[in-house]
């Protein structure tokens, strides 16, 4: 894939009104994002380095991130990712943005501990009367309960209100306390990832990592995933406060894009920008599918006219999507097979590649196990 050459320097002030590079348009960021997403070529590649390309897989239901493997990674079988969890080679919990996402083990420790304090902040400042409650004593009677294995969410919750604490604090339980959820749970076969255990001693170093550290790794995990980005992207994916990005992106050695609106872009070295007329095969996607959510809207995946018809406040579980030349282009379900709904009449040779990927997904959901 073509790239364009800009000098990398170390950025100071960014988002600040400095001087921009080369602008880059709509077209040219919707194929960036998707490249690095591996939505325009699938990757020959393992399933964690597949998922720390990505930069994690949001999975607020867990075969959305079956489906979005099975766009990305060629020859992907479900049974996969299923074996990686079990093994422990990817890790589900809850992350960025206090959301369930896929990561690779190697990567669980530092995202945890780059969002560990602004997801504390978050939760004491909506929290109300609930955040005078001593966490750090919550937290050492959670890994009491924990000891012996995994418990299921509502024993969880029916035992620390046996211990007389309020339900509220079962959410910043998961914010003191490093959790993952068990692979007996939140897989294909079984969606609903309510099955809790304490993350060991692989994914919750003593002492923990270096904070600094491991948000330069998340910053530049992004910017590899869905860049070149702005300051304001990077702190909406990671739950950072603007500041917090900033401060993060001024230790980073990163070229420097400007938007068609003159807004500036940064990025890291030598990740791919394709020409903005690179072709965009038919993709299918599942719910809660990052590349379309706020912090990558810059790239149009999801056309603005049609954001409401994927993300609505009636429609909390999100909806499935495919794509037609890189941007959203109908809705999917599973219902005696895969059934597709353009949001406008598609062309017939647009029409004739979504029929073919959605045979093809239906092989995929019907494959045995």
């Amino acid at each position: 894939m073509s790239r364009l050459s800009v000098p990398a320097g170390r950025l100071r002030g960014v988002g600040k009104r400095t001087p921009a590079g080369p602008t880059l348009t709509v077209a040219q960021l919707n194929r960036a994002v998707l490249a690095r997403q591996l939505l325009l070529d699938r990757a020959e590649l393992s399933l964690p380095d597949a998922i720390q390309r990505t930069a994690g897989l949001q999975t607020q239901y867990a075969p959305s991130g079956y489906v979005g493997l099975w766009s990305r990674v060629r020859g992907f079988r479900r049974e996969q990712l299923t074996a990686a969890l079990l093994a422990g080679e990817v890790v589900q919990g809850w992350v960025m943005r206090c959301t369930i996402h896929m990561v690779s083990a190697a990567d669980y420790p530092p995202f945890t501990e780059a969002v560990r304090e602004p997801r504390r902040r978050w939760w004491l400042h909506n929290a109300g009367a609930a955040a005078e409650v001593d966490m750090d004593a919550v937290a050492d009677l959670v890994r009491g309960y924990l000891a012996d294995g995994p418990l299921k969410q509502a024993e969880i919750q029916q035992r620390l209100v046996a211990d007389g604490l309020p339900r509220e604090v079962w959410q910043a339980v998961q914010l003191w306390v490093d959790l993952v959820r068990h692979p007996s749970a939140g897989t294909w076969e079984r969606p609903r990832a309510h099955v809790y255990a304490l993350a060991g001693p692989d994914l919750a170093p003593d002492p923990p990592l270096d904070v600094a550290a491991s948000r330069d790794l998340l910053a530049r995990r992004y910017l590899g995933a869905f860049g070149p980005a702005s300051a304001k992207d990077v702190a909406s994916f990671c739950g950072w406060s603007i500041t917090e990005a900033r401060e993060v992106l001024a230790r980073l050695e990163l070229r420097r894009f400007a938007d068609e609106a003159g807004g500036e872009l940064v990025d890291v070295p030598d990740a791919p920008l394709p020409p903005p007329d690179a072709p965009a095969p038919v993709r299918f996607l599942g719910q809660w599918e990052a590349v379309l959510l706020a912090h990558a809207r810059r790239a149009q995946v999801l056309p603005d006219e049609h954001r409401a018809k994927v993300f609505h406040t009636r429609m909390p579980q999100s909806v499935r999507t495919f794509l037609v030349d890189g941007r959203v282009a109908g809705t999917w379900t599973v219902e005696g097979g895969v059934r597709w709904e353009p949001f406008e009449p598609l062309d017939p040779a647009h029409r004739a590649a979504v029929e073919e990927e959605a045979e093809r997904l239906v092989a995929f959901h019907e494959a045995p196990l």
